[in-house]
């Protein structure tokens, strides 16, 4: 069986993204890249992500180019999708946005769940395929 790639449109992404559990950052700390699991939401075009002041994710991610990767694929790996963004991440201070994310369910690993700061990536970038062998 040959080998089928599809590239997906911008909008097939944001839809995969919204059914993902889980993303990963990619964000460089000290100059090297790190790569960080996240709990996460899709908010119009940006990728969402509760953090607490102090941590790594948090330094690094306040007006930096990040990276942030999503996917599913099959237990035997021979089939899937995975969807990479790319964009300026900034601090969520607007008190009726942060409203609406609280309110999209965003969950954090950190503090059992009680993330102080948001972390919002503007979706300047987005790619996207889905894959069979």
């Amino acid at each position: 069986m040959t080998p089928f790639f599809e590239t997906l449109s911008t909008d097939e992404c944001a839809e995969l993204l919204r059914r993902a559990p889980v993303g990963r950052i990619a964000i460089s700390i000290g100059a090297l890249p790190v790569v960080l699991p996240v709990h996460f939401v899709v908010q119009d075009r940006a990728i969402v992500i509760g953090t607490v002041a102090g941590t790594q994710l948090a330094a690094a991610t306040s007006e930096a180019v990040v990276a942030f990767e999503a996917g599913d694929f099959e237990p035997d790996g021979r089939s899937g999708w995975s969807v990479m963004v790319q964009g300026l991440s900034s601090e969520v201070k607007d008190p009726v946005e942060l409203d609406q994310v609280r309110r999209a369910g965003l969950e954090s690993w950190v503090l059992e769940g009680r993330a102080d700061r948001v972390v919002r990536i503007d979706m300047q970038v987005v790619t996207g395929r889905r894959f069979s062998k």
